[in-house]
């Protein structure tokens, strides 16, 4: 079954060219023009990637994508925003609001073809085994719904940070380069911003609360859990 994939982009050009390059490579497409059309698109056919322009009048993508996490239907829906803009403030911006990968116009479509590939694949494990929780500490995940607790409380967690907290509580102690975690929770190789890191990192711990503080930051190395 061909994949869903939700462009939300006010340039007729851009989602032409996006719709275009996404077919080829084996998704179906859906479109927005607007960031209330694409909240009604994406709230009623559930797609497995937004792809979300940063800037558009009405709404924008921080002021959609805010609203698409405030929604259990599409709370764990993977989103990639996509902007002309470069700067470091609207990089964590989008981060903050819960976009899960960052893209800047010009793009390669190449890339943003393997970046959307990617975060395709980050959805909950449905297969016939059934994965053994992980635990470390206060924390216990669960793969197959890709669920984390502490203490039997639920956390709302993307897609994205339930794969870095995973990432750190499997290899618990064990100190996690940067680069690392990118190939690991990103899931390619590119050259992206480690920056990405570092704001998904911030964001989980305030999710975590009072557990936020596991997650240590080993200067000039990358991060680890403490047990």
């Amino acid at each position: 079954m061909r994949e869903r994939i939700l462009v939300v982009e006010n340039e007729p050009d851009v989602r032409m060219l996006l719709r275009t390059n996404l077919q080829a490579a084996g998704f179906d497409v859906l479109e927005g023009a607007n960031g209330p059309e694409g909240l009604a698109i994406a709230k009623h056919d559930l797609p497995a990637v937004i792809i979300l322009d940063l800037m558009m009048p009405e709404m924008n993508g921080i002021e959609v994508c805010r609203d698409l996490r405030k929604h259990p239907s599409t709370s764990r829906i993977p989103i990639l925003m996509l902007t002309a803009k470069e700067g470091k403030e609207d990089m964590v911006d989008a981060f903050e609001a819960g976009a899960d990968d960052y893209v800047t116009k010009p793009f390669s479509m190449r890339e943003l073809v393997l970046r959307v590939r990617a975060v395709a694949r980050r959805k909950p494990d449905r297969g016939g085994g059934k994965p053994i929780p992980a635990r470390a500490g206060l924390i216990s995940l669960d793969r197959a719904d890709m669920t984390a607790t502490i203490r039997g409380k639920k956390l709302g967690l993307t897609s994205t940070e339930f794969r870095l907290l995973e990432s750190l509580v499997r290899r618990a102690g064990t100190i996690q380069s940067r680069k690392t975690l990118l190939s690991e929770v990103w899931g390619y190789q590119a050259n992206l911003d480690t920056r990405t890191v570092d704001t998904h990192v911030r964001r989980l711990r305030k999710k975590l609360g009072p557990a936020g503080n596991l997650v240590e930051t080993v200067w000039g190395s990358g991060y680890r859990l403490i047990t």
